[in-house]
């Protein structure tokens, strides 16, 4: 049985916990908020969490499941309330939200960054946390099922149609700068 620090688990317990899952959870937290400081508040207050409430778990496979849940859902309400503060200042300032690049490899690597998470983000809510999981959080199929509580299968199966769905998102784009209606 492990615990997250009821009296009958050690400190030790708890740091090898959080040693061995708070690298995955910081991937799948930063690919949701795209932004470092955020991922790492907002696991940290994960595993405060876990030690605050003293909860029991069979296993530490358990509380990993649990942490990876907590820092999902934190994570998609961070982005949530950004994405509406930014619209927000958006509409009161009119400003440009567009910063001048120098260099063009810098350039590109920042267009290609922007269009792959602007198109992750235009993917179904189940489809994209599948898929962050999967490729940020490199978790394997198994654990993806056990964390947001589906099966491997159907894990397998959004994982493949999130990968269809994000090459479609990205080829219809590029064919239309192609056409030369995109406008940088």
């Amino acid at each position: 049985m492990f615990s997250g620090l009821d009296g009958t688990g050690s400190m030790a317990e708890f740091r090898r916990l959080y040693d061995t899952i708070f690298p995955v959870i910081y991937r799948v937290a930063y690919r949701i908020t795209t932004n470092e400081e955020a991922a790492e508040d907002l696991c940290q207050e994960a595993f405060f969490r876990l030690y605050e409430k003293k909860m029991v778990f069979p296993s530490p496979d358990e509380a990993k499941y649990w942490l990876i849940r907590v820092v999902k859902n934190a994570s998609l309400n961070y982005a949530k309330r950004k994405d509406r503060e930014r619209k927000a200042y958006q509409r009161a300032f009119r400003e440009d939200t567009r910063s001048p690049e120098t260099g063009e490899s810098a350039l590109l690597k920042k267009e290609s960054k922007s269009e792959v998470q602007e198109a992750l983000q235009k993917l179904p809510e189940n489809l994209r946390i599948v898929l962050i999981l999967k490729e940020y959080g490199e978790l394997n199929y198994k654990e993806i099922g056990r964390a947001l509580g589906i099966s491997e299968g159907n894990v397998k199966v959004r994982v493949f149609r999130a990968r269809e769905h994000l090459t479609g998102l990205l080829k219809a784009e590029d064919s239309f700068r192609k056409d030369g209606l995109y406008v940088p």
